[in-house]
C-alpha cells in the first residue's frame, strides 16, 4: 500500500473517531478530498523539480503512534533555550508534554490548539482565523485534514510577551518510521509583540517524516520575531509550510537556521493585507553528505508603501544539495513597495549543488525591486591573506564561513539564541574559534 493510500483509509478511521459537527469537521473533509485528488507532489510540479520526494515516501510510516517514551528533562535540556525563562509547548511523537511545558493563560494564551479546538470559549478566534491563511496545495490539505494538536498562541491587543515561547516537537523512534503532522496557529493582536522559536527534534535513528503547517496573523502595528532552528538527524525529513498574513503597520521577521537533516522543504509565504507592512525572511544553511535543503518562498505584496527584505545565505559540503525558490510579487495597486532579495552560495565540494531560481513579478509601475544570487567558492585571494598572517587553512576557511553568514546573525534579536546559532555555525564548520562569537 502506497503512503497516500495509507493516509486516506487512515483518515477514513480517524473521521470515524471524530465529533461529525466538530467545528473544523467540513474543513478536514473537503482537505483529505484535496489530497486524494492530487496527492503528493512530483517533479512534474514545478515548485517540486528540484525536491524530489519518491525516496522520502517509501517508509512505512505510523501515522497514529501506538506508544510514547516519556522523557527526561535532563536528556533533552540541549534542546531548549534554557539559559532563558520561556514559555514552552512541548510534544513529544505528536502528543502533548505536560511534564516538559510551561503554558499559560494568564493575559495570553499559550496552549494547545486541541483545546482550542473543543472548547466554545476560543471558537471566535477558530472561526476567524483557523485554515484562513493556509493555501491549498496538497501538503498543506493533507495536514489540515490531520489537524488536531499542536500550538495554539492568541496575544490579545497592546499585550507585550515578556519572554520568548518555544515550540519543541520530539521524535523518541518508539515507531519504527513514524509521521506526524503538528499544526500550529499564531494570532497577535493590534500593537502586541512576540518572540517566537520553532523546533522539531529526533532522538533516534528511526526516520521520521514531519509535514508541519503554521498560521500566523499580524493585526495593525503588531511584531513577530519568528525562528526556526534546523539542526535534525540524517534520517528525519520535514516539510515546514508557514503562512503569515499582515495587516497595516505590522512587522514580521522569520529567521530559519538549517543545519540538518535527511530532507527540509521550508514553504515560507507571505501575504501584506495592509499598507507600511514590514517582512524580513532570512536564513542561513550548513549542510554536509547527502542533506538536501530547499528554501521556497513567497511574498505577496497587496498593499502599497510595503517592504520586504530577503537574505539567504547557504554553504554546502560532500554531495549536499541547496535549492533556493524565491518569489516576489506586487500587485498592481502595491505602488511604492521596496523589495530586496539575495541568495548567496559556497559550494566547498565539487559535488555540491545548488539550484536557485529568484523571481520578481512586478505589476506595480512605482516600486524599487531588486534580486541577486551568487554562486561560488570561497575567495583564494582571501584565504592566502589569512594564511600569510599564520592562520591555518582550516580556521581561516572557518573565518571567511563565518564572516559570510554573520550578517544574518546580527538581526536575531534573543542573545541567548544568537549564542546558541553561533556555536552550531562552529560546530558544522569544524573549529573552535578563537574569539568571543
Amino acid at each position: 500500500m502506497s503512503l497516500k493510500d495509507k493516509l486516506i483509509s487512515s483518515y477514513m478511521a480517524y473521521e470515524d473517531s471524530l465529533d461529525q459537527e466538530h467545528l473544523i469537521h467540513d474543513i478536514r473533509s473537503a482537505a483529505i478530498k484535496n489530497f486524494e485528488n492530487t496527492g503528493f507532489p512530483t517533479r512534474k510540479h514545478e515548485a517540486w523539480k528540484y525536491t524530489p520526494l519518491d525516496k522520502m515516501l517509501k517508509a512505512d510510516y505510523t501515522v497514529f503512534p501506538k506508544k510514547s517514551d516519556a522523557l527526561e528533562y535532563k536528556n533533552v535540556k540541549q534542546y531548549f533555550l534554557h539559559d532563558v525563562d520561556t514559555y514552552k509547548i512541548v510534544f513529544v511523537d505528536g502528543v502533548y508534554s505536560s511534564f516538559l511545558s510551561e503554558t499559560t493563560h494568564e493575559g495570553i494564551d499559550v496552549c494547545l490548539l486541541s483545546s482550542a479546538l473543543s472548547k466554545d470559549k476560543y471558537r471566535p478566534v477558530i472561526e476567524a482565523y483557523f485554515n484562513k491563511a493556509a493555501e491549498t496545495d496538497s501538503i498543506t490539505s493533507l495536514n489540515t485534514a490531520f489537524a488536531k494538536e499542536g500550538a495554539y498562541i492568541f496575544i490579545p491587543a497592546h499585550k507585550e510577551v515578556e519572554k520568548p515561547i518555544e515550540i519543541i516537537n520530539f521524535a523518541t523512534g518508539s515507531e519504527a518510521a513514524l509521521m506526524i503532522q503538528p499544526r500550529n496557529l499564531v494570532v497577535v493582536g493590534e500593537n502586541a509583540h512576540v518572540q517566537i522559536i520553532e523546533r522539531h527534534q529526533s532522538l533516534a535513528e528511526h526516520p521520521i517524516l514531519t509535514n508541519s503547517v503554521t498560521e500566523i496573523f499580524a493585526e495593525k502595528r503588531a511584531y513577530i520575531d519568528y525562528y526556526k532552528v534546523q539542526n535534525d538527524a540524517e534520517t528525519a525529513s520535514l516539510i515546514d509550510s508557514t503562512y503569515i498574513k499582515q495587516e497595516r503597520d505590522s512587522n514580521c521577521r522569520v529567521h530559519t537556521f538549517s543545519f540538518g537533516g535527511k530532507l527540509i522543504r521550508n514553504n515560507l509565504n507571505f501575504y501584506q493585507q495592509g499598507q507600511h507592512c514590514d517582512s524580513t525572511l532570512k536564513g542561513v544553511t550548513i549542510i554536509e553528505k547527502k542533506q538536501h535543503v530547499d528554501h521556497s518562498t513567497l511574498v505577496h505584496h497587496q498593499s502599497p508603501n510595503c517592504e520586504s527584505h530577503q537574505d539567504y545565505k547557504g554553504i554546502y559540503d560532500d554531495s549536499a544539495v541547496g535549492v533556493f525558490n524565491g518569489k516576489v510579487m506586487v500587485d498592481k495597486i502595491a505602488q511604492k513597495i521596496d523589495a530586496f532579495q539575495q541568495n548567496n552560495n559556497i559550494l566547498i565540494s565539487d559535488k555540491a549543488t545548488i539550484n536557485a531560481k529568484p523571481q520578481l513579478e512586478i505589476f506595480a509601475d512605482d516600486v524599487k525591486c531588486s534580486h541577486g544570487c551568487t554562486i561560488g567558492q570561497l575567495d583564494e585571494d582571501a584565504l592566502f591573506y589569512l594564511r600569510s598572517r599564520g592562520i591555518g587553512k582550516k580556521e581561516a576557511n572557518a573565518l571567511l564561513m563565518y564572516a559570510f553568514a554573520n550578517n544574518v546573525l546580527e538581526s536575531v534579536k534573543i542573545p541567548e539564541l544568537k549564542n546558541r546559532i553561533n556555536g552550531l555555525i562552529a560546530e558544522k564548520i569544524g573549529v573552535q574559534l578563537g574569539f568571543d562569537l
